[in-house]
């Protein structure tokens, strides 16, 4: 596996945490936004799949862009990475979401009244750390559905080649979607790397209930793995977000 590739991963993953988490801190933690739920849960739904989709037209002809174990498991239930280059790039997208994170974190608890008690960094969670109050189980399936579908998303429109133009695209509006759905349930995670950053800085029930952001998400993209090969069968397909071309001879 090459060095570029897993710096690719590493890079994208912790800019992706910067700026979605930084939004989401400065939306609901700082309140930039005011007292507009919606507008914060816009912001930071938007921000997410711009970042997402700037990444996917920057580092995806080096790495392929997954910046997410879910989607690199998906990818690998579907045999198009081998469980070595999965490793590979889990290792650095946990550690490119710590790093996103703790470069944030270096920011921001310079302002005044920042704390982690009282603003955060952008953690998911549940029961009293829901806007709606879900419980874990709800967060569970909330987490699954989400990430299913937007591991889906990215499987189908890198398909096929005539696709390149608006992958990015497609895949930064799939993820805005599931923030616009996801921010009032849980915070959205569907990115176990996403939630490992800012819950190791923040600690406490945000550490405790990480577990549902990281289990979740990976069920949900094994699952969409599952659906994407049982809808196309034949394989017969080229891939616009794949690996590195020292990665291709590892993929089927």
């Amino acid at each position: 596996m090459s060095p570029r590739s897993l710096f690719a991963e590493f890079l994208g993953t912790a800019l992706l945490v910067f700026f979605g988490v930084g939004t989401a801190t400065l939306s609901f933690g700082f309140k930039v936004t005011g007292s507009s739920t919606s507008a914060g849960v816009v912001a930071t739904a938007l921000a997410f799949g711009l970042v997402l989709m700037i990444m996917v037209y920057a580092i995806g002809p080096i790495s392929g862009c997954h910046i997410n174990p879910a989607v690199t498991i998906g990818f690998l239930a579907a045999k198009k990475i081998s469980v070595a280059d999965a490793i590979g790039y889990w290792v650095a997208q946990f550690a490119g979401g710590l790093a996103g994170a703790a470069v944030l974190y270096s920011i921001v608890q310079s302002a005044p009244d920042y704390s982690t008690s009282s603003v955060g960094l952008g953690t998911d969670g549940y029961g009293s750390h829901s806007m709606i109050g879900l419980d874990a189980a709800g967060a569970f399936g909330a987490e699954i559905v989400l990430t299913f579908a937007f591991v889906l998303v990215i499987l189908g429109v890198t398909r096929k080649s005539l696709n390149a133009a608006v992958a990015g695209l497609v895949i930064g509006l799939a993820l805005t979607l599931a923030h616009i759905m996801g921010v009032p349930l849980t915070g959205t995670s569907v990115n176990p790397a996403r939630s490992l950053g800012p819950a190791a800085i923040v600690g406490g029930a945000s550490l405790s209930q990480l577990w549902v952001f990281i289990v979740a998400p990976l069920v949900g993209g094994v699952l969409a793995a599952l659906v994407y090969v049982g809808l196309y069968p034949a394989r017969e397909e080229v891939d616009v977000i794949e690996p590195a071309p020292e990665l291709r001879g590892a993929t089927s």
